[in-house]
């Protein structure tokens, strides 16, 4: 970086040149992948006084995290009927998951909310797909059921082991080579963690495709309402002239029904990326395992450690 960007970092310059360099970072964590500290004591009142007030909430990379939210519970609105639309605004809210990063190191504004925001944005969104692959396949609803089962449990104890053994200020993303050389791998390698995230999610968009899609895209699926038909349908029904109404149309009138039926797709694009990006997603399910297994692991080190000091403690007691 040529020059400070932040408040923060012009401040922490200036109290550089006053002499107080050894406090610049006290307030570094390791946050959204990209930071290597820890949380350092807190700075001298006097120094935390020339410090500007931040509002967290409002960093660039928390707004970016804002704006993933938004434009996933957009995609899940169209999710039932539009596929075109669904997959776009989902496809964004991914790919900003890879842009949140690079503004928290760009503008040094790692922090632990956007970390934590961060990943429940990614749980949550690939949940509510996976839910809806359940509808639409229900002969293999178990299996995604257990994928989701599996995503949400190996972050959570992944994340409380972390915390609990690693100390508050330990990201989950800093997997020491002689606990996990896999797990290591794919948090400290960018080009990894973007791979096979990107393609998980790749594999279970193009499922959602399929579920629009037919073997042969067969004319019958293109076939027009006649105008009869199509007059019944919409007897008595009143139009809503709003703004809001012709911003966002509603996805379930007749007219979208039919133009969602029309929509049918062909099937042979979808086939082609669920096959190349399938062995990248049962890979990032093993990655799963493997998290959920060592952090079950190092829990349970840390319950033992705990009981044997209790232990002794009480043996020194009675003695």
């Amino acid at each position: 970086m040529s020059g400070p960007k932040t408040r923060r970092q012009s401040a922490m310059a200036a109290a550089k040149a006053a002499g107080v360099e050894e406090h610049a970072h006290a307030d570094e964590v390791t946050a959204n992948g990209n930071g290597n500290g820890k949380p350092a004591a807190p700075l001298p009142v006097e120094l935390a006084d020339k410090l500007p007030r931040e509002n967290i909430f409002l960093f660039w990379p928390n707004i970016i995290g804002y704006s993933r939210i938004i434009l996933a519970v957009a995609s899940l609105y169209y999710m039932p009927l539009h596929p075109r639309t669904c997959s776009l605004l989902y496809s964004i809210s991914c790919l900003l998951d890879a842009l949140d990063g690079y503004a928290a190191r760009y503008f040094d504004q790692s922090t632990r909310f956007g970390a934590v925001l961060d990943m429940v944005t990614d749980r949550c969104t690939t949940a509510c797909l996976l839910v809806f692959l359940s509808s639409a396949f229900p002969r293999w609803a178990i299996i995604f059921q257990g994928l989701i089962s599996l995503d949400l449990a190996s972050h959570y104890m992944h994340m409380y082991a972390t915390l609990a053994m690693g100390g508050s200020g330990e990201s989950h993303k800093n997997v020491d080579k002689s606990r996990s050389w896999i797990l290591n791998l794919y948090y400290t390698n960018r080009t990894v963690l973007f791979v096979f995230c990107a393609l998980n999610e790749l594999f279970f968009i193009a499922l959602y495709l399929l579920s629009f899609s037919s073997p042969f895209l067969s004319p019958g699926l293109l076939k027009q309402v006649p105008p009869t038909d199509a007059a019944a349908i919409n007897q008595g029904a009143q139009v809503n002239s709003s703004l809001l109404r012709q911003i966002f149309t509603n996805p379930y009138s007749a007219g979208a029904l039919e133009l969602a039926r029309a929509n049918k797709m062909d099937s042979f694009w979808p086939w082609v990326i669920a096959g190349v990006s399938f062995p990248v997603m049962a890979a990032k399910q093993f990655i799963n395992i493997v998290q959920l297994v060592k952090a079950s692991r190092w829990l349970a080190e840390g319950d033992l450690a705990a009981r044997r000091e209790s232990a002794l403690l009480k043996k020194n007691k009675t003695a």
